[in-house]
């Protein structure tokens, strides 16, 4: 698998109050939320990304209340006709 690095200054990781692993870990999901929810990343890449389980993930979703199923107006219409 390819890496990414990202630059951040030493200003981010005091004000983040974190860990630098703790902070590169949430970087690191939040690039993957973010791909999802902009239909760049299927769940399970996204999942991969961030680098947790599906399971995890969807979990973390649910508790930044993103929505794990995320269907545009079309396919929605095209779920209620099919029922």
């Amino acid at each position: 698998m390819k890496a990414l690095s990202i630059p951040y200054s030493e200003d981010l990781l005091i004000a983040s109050g974190r860990s630098r692993k703790d902070l590169e870990q949430e970087l690191q999901f939040l690039l993957a939320v973010k791909l999802f929810e902009l239909h760049r990343l299927s769940l399970g890449k996204a999942a991969e990304v961030s680098g947790m389980s599906k399971l995890r993930f969807m979990d973390e979703l649910g508790r930044m209340k993103i929505p794990v199923i995320n269907l545009d107006d079309d396919q929605i219409q095209e779920e209620l006709s099919d029922g």
